[in-house]
């Protein structure tokens, strides 16, 4: 087997690569004319600001909790909606994407997305509003060990 000698920079393997599904600008009055980019992919949701100094923020898609849409009534006229993206992301936990052209679409696409990165990386999302108070055990305080309510009776109505 031949050897090879890396150049300062470079990799010895492949690195891989997913295609945009969509990609827009952050628009003013409807036109594209800023230097904020969005891009998704099936994996992750990036967000590239800048001219000068480049930020990219990146969020990956099975991470995603919550996509809500806003649109004021020039945002409606223009066409343009503003997608926020709550993630369980601990250095991008809120992502903007901001006056984005077909909104609707974008939202449904990403959510779309968001559930088969779910199930390609078998994560469940479970919503644990009003859910009891956990023990040591990782079981609500009121079950045994077998799942069973400890003092059965306490739970009658009407006291």
């Amino acid at each position: 087997m031949a050897k090879t000698r890396l150049k300062s920079g470079e990799f010895a393997m492949e690195l891989e690569q997913d295609p945009p599904l969509w990609t827009d600008r952050k628009r003013i009055l409807g036109l594209p004319i800023s230097f904020t980019r969005y891009t998704l992919t099936a994996r992750k949701l990036l967000l590239n600001t800048g001219l000068l100094n480049l930020r990219e923020e990146e969020v990956l898609l099975y991470r995603v909790r919550d996509v809500s849409l806003s649109q004021s009534l020039l945002d409606r006229l223009f066409g343009v909606g503003t997608l926020c993206v709550d993630s369980s992301d601990l250095s991008v936990p809120h992502l903007h994407l901001r006056h984005v052209k077909n909104p609707d679409k974008v939202k449904a696409a990403l959510s779309q997305c968001v559930e088969e990165a779910r199930r390609k990386n078998r994560i469940r999302s479970t919503e644990l509003m009003g859910a009891p108070d956990e023990g040591e055990d990782g079981l609500p305080d009121d079950l045994d060990d077998d799942g069973v309510l400890d003092n059965p009776g306490d739970e009658v109505a009407g006291d």
